[in-house]
C-alpha cells in the first residue's frame, strides 16, 4: 500500500519555533539572509530589458495574443519586460535533462556517472557548456516569436528584434539573454551552496511568486462574480493538499541486510532491515514542463506561415494556432496524454540509472522473499510501473486543471490565474527547503517541524 507522511496538528507551531530557532543560530541566519539577497537580486534582473526593444509595441503584442501571457507564467513577469533575465534558468534544466536521458546511453557518462563526485563535477561541467548554445537558441526562437509572428496580430513592429534586424543588435540581444541566464545558474549554484535549499529551483520558485499579486488583482476584479472566485479558490486549495499528499506518497519495500563481522577473534552474523522508499510522484514537475514545451512549438511555427491570406498553407497554419492554443480543447487533451507519457518515461530512465537491484546485490542486501539479482530488478520495475500510474494520473490531472476550472466557473481568464503547474512547483520548492533547513536544525539539535 502507499503510505503518506503525516502532519501532526502541531506542525505549524513547531514551523514557526523552527524557524525562531534557526534565526537565532549566526550562521543558520546567514544562510538564510544570503538566500533572500540573492533572490531579491534576481527580481532586479527581472526588470532589466535587453537593448533595442519598443516597449510599446511589446505590451500590445502581449495584449494582442494569450500565449504570451501563457509563457510569461513560467519566467515570473521577466518575459513580459524582455529582460536579460527572461529565459530564465529553463536553459540550464533543458540541458541538465538532456544529459541526464543521454547518461544510460552514452558510455562516457555512464563512466563518469559512476565515478563518483569527480564524475558528477565533470557531467555538471558538460551541462553548463551545453546550457549556453540552448539559451542562445531558445532567446533566438523567443525573439522571432514575437517579432515574426505573434507580434504582427497586434498590428505592432517590434523593432531590433527578429528576421529583418540589424545583425549586431541582434547578436547583442541574444547574448545579453544567454549571459542573463548563465549569471542566473550561477546565482543559484551559490545559494545551493551557501545558502539554504536548492539555489535552482529557488530562482524559478521566486519568479512564481513573484506573480501572486497580479493574480490577487485579477480576482479582484472579478469580485462581483462571488460563487465562482471563492470556486477558483477552493479549487486551488484542494490541489495544494492533493500536492503535498502525493509528493510524501511512497510505496516502501523492506530490505534485510546480512553481514559477517569478526569481533575478539570470532566471526558474528548480523542482520539489519530497512526499507526502499519509492515515490509516487517520483518524476516531479519534469513532464509538465516536456508537455507544455512541445505543445508550444506547433502554435509557434505555424504563425510564421499564418499571414491571413486564406491559401492552402495559410489555413492549414490557421488550424494549428488554433488546435494548440490554451484555448483550445484539443490543447489540453494532448497535453494529459503527453503528460501520462513523459511520467512513465523519466520515472523508467530515472529508475534505471540508480540500479537498485545491483547496488543491494553488492551491499549484501536483498527484498524478502525476493531472490536477489535479475528477479529483483524484475519484482521492483514491476512495483514502480504500478505505482507511477497514481503519480502520471495525478500530474496529467494537475496539467489540466486550470482548463477543467474554466469550465466549472465559466471565467474566461481561469487558466491564467489558475496555474496548477505553478503550484505543484511552489509546493515541491517549499517542501523540498522545509527538509534542508530542518537537517540543518537536527545537525544542531533542535527540534525540526517535518514530521
Amino acid at each position: 500500500m502507499t503510505q503518506a507522511t503525516q502532519t501532526s496538528e502541531s506542525a505549524v507551531p513547531a514551523l514557526f519555533r523552527a524557524a525562531a530557532d534557526a534565526w537565532r543560530i549566526p550562521d543558520l541566519r546567514f544562510r538564510i539572509l544570503f538566500t533572500l539577497g540573492i533572490l531579491v537580486i534576481f527580481r532586479f534582473f527581472a526588470h532589466v530589458p535587453v537593448p533595442g526593444v519598443d516597449r510599446e509595441a511589446l505590451a500590445a503584442a502581449f495584449e494582442a495574443n494569450p500565449l504570451l501571457g501563457f509563457l510569461d507564467l513560467f519566467s515570473g513577469g521577466a518575459l513580459r519586460n524582455l529582460s536579460i533575465a527572461a529565459l530564465g534558468v529553463y536553459p540550464y534544466i533543458t540541458a541538465s535533462i538532456i544529459l541526464q536521458i543521454m547518461t544510460p546511453i552514452i558510455p562516457t557518462l555512464k563512466n563518469l556517472s559512476q565515478e563518483g563526485e569527480g564524475g558528477r563535477q565533470a557531467i555538471n561541467r558538460y551541462t553548463h557548456y551545453l546550457t549556453v548554445p540552448l539559451a542562445f537558441l531558445q532567446g533566438y526562437g523567443q525573439l522571432n516569436l514575437f517579432a515574426g509572428g505573434l507580434a504582427s496580430q497586434s498590428g505592432a513592429a517590434i523593432t531590433g528584434i527578429g528576421f529583418g534586424a540589424d545583425t549586431l543588435n541582434t547578436v547583442a540581444i541574444l547574448t545579453a539573454m544567454a549571459a542573463g541566464t548563465m549569471l542566473l545558474v550561477w546565482m543559484g549554484e551559490l545559494v545551493t551552496e551557501k545558502g539554504i535549499g536548492n539555489g535552482i529551483s529557488l530562482i524559478i520558485f521566486a519568479g512564481i511568486v513573484s506573480t501572486l499579486p497580479q493574480v490577487v488583482g485579477q480576482l479582484w476584479l472579478l469580485r462581483e462574480q462571488t460563487f465562482q472566485v471563492g470556486m477558483l479558490i477552493f479549487i486551488a486549495i484542494a490541489i495544494v493538499y492533493l500536492i503535498v499528499y502525493f509528493a510524501e506518497a511512497q510505496r516502501k519495500i523492506p530490505v534485510q541486510y546480512g553481514r559477517s563481522v569478526f569481533r575478539g577473534g570470532q566471526m558474528y552474523r548480523q542482520s539489519g532491515a530497512t526499507h526502499i522508499p519509492l515515490r509516487v510522484n517520483a518524476a516531479g514537475m519534469i513532464p509538465l514542463i516536456f508537455a507544455f514545451s512541445i505543445l508550444i512549438l506547433p502554435s509557434v511555427i505555424a504563425s510564421y506561415f499564418n499571414d491571413g491570406s486564406g491559401g492552402f498553407i495559410s489555413n492549414i497554419a490557421n488550424f494549428f494556432q488554433n488546435s494548440f492554443g490554451p484555448t483550445s480543447t484539443m490543447y489540453w487533451v494532448a497535453v494529459f496524454l503527453l503528460v501520462v507519457i513523459f511520467t512513465f518515461f523519466y520515472t523508467l530512465v530515472v529508475h534505471n540509472q540508480q540500479n537498485l537491484a545491483e547496488n543491494l546485490q553488492k551491499n549484501g542486501g536483498f527484498v524478502p522473499g525476493i531472490r536477489p539479482g535479475p528477479p529483483t530488478k524484475i519484482y521492483l520495475m514491476r512495483v514502480v510501473l504500478r505505482i507511477t500510474w497514481g503519480g502520471a494520473l495525478f500530474l496529467g490531472g494537475i496539467a489540466i486543471v486550470p482548463y477543467l476550472a474554466q469550465l466549472v466557473t465559466n471565467l474566461p481568464n481561469a487558466t491564467t490565474i489558475l496555474q496548477s503547474t505553478s503550484l505543484l512547483i511552489m509546493v515541491g520548492v517549499a517542501l523540498d527547503t522545509m527538509r534542508q533547513l530542518e537537517s540543518q536544525l537536527l545537525m544542531r539539535n533542535y527540534e525540526g517541524f517535518v514530521r
